[in-house]
């Protein structure tokens, strides 16, 4: 690992610089490296938000709670089944109605936030994981380093995300676990070059060329200052990443690629359902509810976050 020249050198010229002090490398990425070394305070964030997002704060706050106790909110069995029910309108006593075996769809769609949100969640983190090896790697490597990752992460993004996705499960097969992991590695490109560009500008910033100047170890200057302020931009679009994981994993279940019916995963609940669209259309129209809610959430709030990071 090697850190840019312009910090082995003392650092970026005032002329490199903009007009609040920060690299203009930095300021091209849009990264205000002052504003994250400031921390906005969570009171001063909650209360810049407007209707919007405080609406998608109750859904994701909601979701949690359905996720952590969903017997709180549907105390019956999502997996129980009752012949004599099957095909029930939503109504009285089944809101959402019921599925072809007699199963309560609403307590299917309580009990399929868990692993729909873990699903999301997990293979967001592979994603990020992955980026971060890559990406630090390009940005703090040198040319040769930096060239060749480049070149692999252009190549990778060049596939569409979910056609990657699709390879990864040809290989190593249908499964929950495998379509996580398959959209983890899909989702990894994309943050692999923002990690690359906001390491490249943090370790041009005044704080790194003095810890340079003060003789801090490249170890001690990377773990502590570049990873920590490279990476929290990222991690607002984490909050972004969460929800397209959400849809690309329930994507893959309804191609029968990823949880398998009778599960109670939101994906497998659209699989289980898409012969019935005409007849019984409540069995896909309330899990495809929940996940354009879930992605709509996530993304009213990381935009919030984007904006906030960016002041």
């Amino acid at each position: 690992m090697s850190l840019p020249t312009s910090v082995i050198a003392g650092g970026a010229s005032a002329h490199e610089r903009d007009a609040h002090g920060e690299p203009a490398e930095a300021a091209r990425a849009g990264v205000n490296i002052s504003g994250l070394r400031r921390g906005h305070g969570v009171r001063a964030f909650f209360g810049a938000l407007g209707v919007a997002q405080w609406i998608a704060v109750g859904f994701l706050l909601l979701l949690l709670v359905a996720a952590l106790l969903p017997s709180l909110l549907a105390p019956g069995d999502p997996l129980a089944i009752d012949p004599g029910d099957a095909f029930r309108a939503p109504g009285w006593g089944h809101p959402f109605g019921t599925d072809e075996s007699g199963r309560d769809v609403y307590t299917r769609v309580v009990h399929g936030t868990a692993p729909s949100l873990v699903i999301g969640v997990s293979a967001t983190t592979i994603g990020i994981l992955l980026a971060l090896v890559f990406g630090t790697a390009a940005a703090l490597g040198g040319r040769v380093v930096d060239f060749g990752v480049s070149r692999f992460l252009e190549v990778l993004f060049a596939f569409p995300g979910l056609l990657l996705a699709l390879l990864v499960i040809t290989v190593y097969g249908p499964g929950i676990v495998t379509s996580t992991i398959a959209v983890g590695l899909a989702t990894a490109p994309g943050y692999a070059r923002i990690i690359r560009s906001q390491t490249r500008a943090v370790a041009s910033s005044a704080y790194v060329e003095a810890a340079v100047v003060l003789g801090k170890s490249r170890g001690r200057i990377l773990a502590r200052h570049i990873l920590p302020n490279a990476v929290a931009p990222v991690f607002v679009l984490v909050t972004l990443g969460v929800g397209q994981a959400i849809v690309w994993a329930a994507a893959l279940s309804y191609l029968g690629l990823g949880a398998e019916p009778p599960a109670a995963e939101w994906g497998a609940m659209l699989f289980a359902g898409k012969n019935y669209v005409t007849t019984a259309w409540w069995m896909t129209f309330f899990p495809g509810l929940a996940i354009v809610l879930s992605a709509a959430a996530t993304t009213v709030l990381g935009r919030a976050l984007q904006r906030r990071s960016l002041r």
